[in-house]
Parts: C-alpha cells; structure tokens; sequence
C-alpha cells in the first residue's frame, strides 16, 4: 500500500477493464513520471470525453451530436441495419469497408449470469427503426461467443416473421473472439460469407 494520492489513483486505475493491481501500479508510476502538462491535458481529455460524447438518439453509437455521421450520412443503404453490441465493433466493422448500411448498438449482449436480459438491450429502439418498413435486411454481427450467439437467436426469433432477410455473421470468425479484435480480411469475409436465419425471407437472386 501506498500513501494518499498515489494509492487512490492505483485504485481507481484498478477498476478499468482489464487492468490488474500490477498494471494498475505500472500505469500510475509511469504517469508520476510524465511531465505536469502531460497529465493534465490527459486530465483534460477524460473530463472532456464524459462531458462532451453521447450517443446517438437513432443507432446508440458514440456521437458528439445528436445523431452520429452514418446515420446523418444519406449515401448509406438505408434498408440494411447491422446489429452490434458495442461502438468499438462499428469501428471494426468500417475498416473492412464491405458495410455501406446503417447500425444499430445493443449496448451489450443477453447475459444471465451479470444479470443482462433483453430489456436491458436497445432491442425495443431496434423494433422501432424497423416499424415504418424501410429496412428489408438485417445483419447480426454480435460476438461469437456464448452471449453474443444467445443475442443472435433471439433477436433472429424475434425478427423472423417480420418478412426481414435476417443473416449472421459466420466464416471467418473464430468462435470465443471478439469483433474488436478481428482483422479487416476476416471481417470481409465474414460479411461475404453470412448466413440467412432459416425462416426469414431470402434476398431475390443477382442477375
């Protein structure tokens, strides 16, 4: 144990994701090193990002405005809607550059065991989106892991008697992995080679 400052700021280090006491302690001695201004302005940043970004009233991804650039951006397919569980993963999914729909941000996935349900979801925002008929397809590109394939069966459940093309990402993603992490090659494929839920409508042949 440290005293005053120093411990508290290991402390709360220690409560991010995926910071332990051992990171913790070599992430505040490294900011003891750093000039003041430096951490000021880190300082400075944190502040500002809790002030300043929201989400947007649409999708639910990040924003500093009240609705985010792809859903202002009037040049993307507006019929297609991929469904992800965090901002991170849209940022993921536009390096591939193969997604030129809209998104829309869960804020997480179907999780008993931290107590995360359906309504704790942006599930009831995304069957708003759809009311008006616009949108004829919807991607699911939740995590393939246990919560994200538990997400994916009962939004493609939920959705399939909608007269939706109703497809999830598959090749190319290896099962327990996250979207964050994948590379752009993987990711494209995936896109290339999703599946449609059986049930749902099937995209009308390429000519």
């Amino acid at each position: 144990m440290y005293e005053g400052p120093v411990q508290d700021l290991i402390d709360e280090l220690g409560r991010l994701p995926g910071v332990g006491p051992k990171s913790a302690q070599r992430i505040a001695f490294w900011m003891l090193d750093q000039p003041a201004e430096d951490v000021q302005r880190f300082a400075q940043v944190v502040s500002e990002v809790k002030a300043r970004a929201r989400f947007c009233a649409v999708c639910f991804n990040v924003s500093q405005e009240e609705t985010c650039r792809i859903c202002r951006d009037a040049r993307r397919d507006q019929t297609v809607i991929c469904v992800v569980e965090e901002s991170k993963d849209v940022v993921a999914i536009e390096r591939t550059r193969e997604f030129r729909g809209l998104y829309h941000v869960l804020g997480g996935a179907i999780s008993p065991i931290d107590g995360k349900g359906p309504s704790d979801l942006h599930i009831r925002e995304l069957l708003t989106r759809l009311a008006d008929g616009t949108v004829t397809e919807i991607i699911l590109a939740t995590d393939p892991n246990t919560e994200g394939e538990a997400t994916a069966t009962y939004l493609s459940r939920l959705l399939k008697d909608m007269g939706l093309q109703i497809s999830r990402l598959a090749s190319g993603l290896p099962v327990g992995g996250d979207l964050e992490y994948a590379d752009e090659v993987t990711l494209g494929r995936a896109f290339e080679g999703r599946r449609y839920v059986e049930g749902s409508a099937r995209p009308a042949p390429r000519v």
